[in-house]
């Protein structure tokens, strides 16, 4: 028996929630970045972060597997240690990379979180619980509101028993072959019917917002689950997005705070 569903909390069905937290590069305030953190707190948005794991077993927030893109490092984030991941600045801002522990202090309850479990296994399959125990470990005490989720339905049912008091969900998508090659379409067909649901006692989901008038999708809405959707890049997709009733995940313009 899964551990009993946790409501989402209202205030990430409430407010518009940051994408990384709220990023600008031309601004200095990289993704993720404790920077586009505080941005976010200031301006009274709920933030998104990612989760990934250092060789040494703590939860950082990154969003990649590697190094690459966002940083002038190579390589996987897996790879160092919390300490060395510590030191790296990210590129185009002065941030270095910060630690799950480090975020929920700066955060300290002041605006809801929404904490994406980044797939360990690379292939959507069974992952070691080492992320999900660091994630776990951080979030205890942890007083704000948070809610945590995943791609991968391992991590959720890892968070089910690591921290049933703690909302979860997943991260779901259309699973177009094309965009999420090379993943074999049988895989992509069976994450898509998101048949995981009910076994990890997910609260919400979190789903592509082109994708929101999927069956399936309308068919969880219709039986509770909260519908939140990823990611909104203009005023426009957000209102098509809330003809379905979805709470947002936006980036790159300023979405309209609730009155």
């Amino acid at each position: 028996m899964p551990a009993p569903r946790v409501p989402l909390p209202d205030s990430l069905l409430r407010l518009p929630v940051a994408h990384r937290a709220l990023h600008d590069r031309a601004a200095g305030r990289i993704e993720n970045s404790p920077a586009a953190i505080q941005a976010a707190i200031d301006a009274g948005y709920a933030i998104e972060i990612d989760l990934q794991l250092s060789s040494d077993g703590i939860a950082m927030v990154f969003h990649d597997d590697d190094l690459d893109r966002l940083t002038a490092e190579k390589g996987p984030v897996r790879a160092r240690t919390a300490a060395e991941l510590g030191r790296i600045v990210l590129t185009g801002g002065s941030d270095r990379i910060p630690t799950f522990a480090q975020v929920l202090a700066q955060a300290a309850g002041q605006v809801p979180l929404l904490v994406e479990i980044k797939d360990q296994s690379l292939v959507m399959g069974p992952t070691d619980g080492r992320l999900e125990a660091a994630t776990a470990e951080a979030l205890q005490g942890y007083k704000g509101d948070v809610a945590v989720m995943s791609f991968n339905p391992a991590a959720i049912h890892h968070m089910a028993r690591l921290a049933p008091g703690i909302p979860r969900g997943l991260t779901t998508a259309a699973y177009d072959a094309e965009g999420w090659a090379p993943m074999p379409e049988e895989i992509c067909a069976h994450f898509r019917a998101i048949p995981d649901y009910d076994a990890t006692g997910s609260s919400f989901i979190s789903h592509e917002a082109g994708d929101l008038a999927r069956p399936r999708v309308q068919e969880l809405a219709a039986q509770g689950a909260a519908l939140l959707c990823w990611t909104i890049r203009s005023p426009a997709e957000e209102a098509a997005a809330r003809q379905h009733g979805a709470n947002v995940t936006f980036e790159g313009y300023l979405s309209p705070l609730p009155a």
